[in-house]
């Protein structure tokens, strides 16, 4: 089992809650991982993007070569874009449909959908409507990520203990609303 993972998006998303939350359940479910991550800009509503390599044997490198991920999962739609070279060609791409429009020429959201048409493998939902409907607008994140659990080759419940662990601090309330959207997002990659 390996499983290449690029997350993408800009700060502030919650793309480093993510990536700690893989990274926990992944170690939990006896696998190796690396994980390489740039988030410089993310005070600034820059890009924020880190390369999640997952195995059950030891992982040389951190960084995943261009053509193999199996995964890009973007809370931004634009952002995914960036990566599309590095995705295999039975890739997923697992993005939000909401741009975060930090640019002053963000292109036409029309032209990015376009552009994920021609993948084979996509999932585009609204995260952040989602995420409010459940009555926890700030796991859009985690909507996102049980969006993409089906892709990821870790068993969906080591990514609720990993959730647990990573948000345990925070509250019991602050838990329960995570595992809620994780779940809300895995219903809906699944229908």
């Amino acid at each position: 089992m390996k499983t290449d993972i690029i997350l993408a998006g800009v700060g502030g998303q919650g793309i480093l809650s993510i990536a700690a939350v893989i990274g926990q359940a992944a170690i939990q479910d006896g696998l190796y991982m690396k994980q390489s991550e740039v988030h410089g800009m993310s005070q600034r509503g820059g890009d924020v993007q880190s390369h999640l390599r997952i195995s059950d044997k030891p992982v040389a490198s951190d960084l995943i070569p261009l053509g193999s991920a199996d995964v890009i999962i973007s809370l931004e739609p634009m952002e995914a874009l960036r990566y599309l070279p590095y995705l295999k060609k039975d890739g997923w791409v697992v993005t939000n449909s909401k741009p975060f429009e930090n640019i002053p020429d963000y292109p036409e959201m029309e032209e990015i959908i376009k552009t994920y048409e021609l993948l084979p493998n996509k999932l585009i939902l609204d995260v952040e409507r989602i995420a409010k409907d459940l009555g926890a607008s700030r796991s859009s994140n985690i909507v996102m990520l049980g969006a993409a659990s089906p892709y990821l080759g870790i068993d969906f419940s080591k990514l609720q203990e990993g959730i647990r662990s990573i948000f345990g601090r925070k509250g019991e309330d602050i838990v329960n609303a995570n595992l809620k959207a994780l779940e809300a997002g895995k219903v809906i990659s699944e229908t």
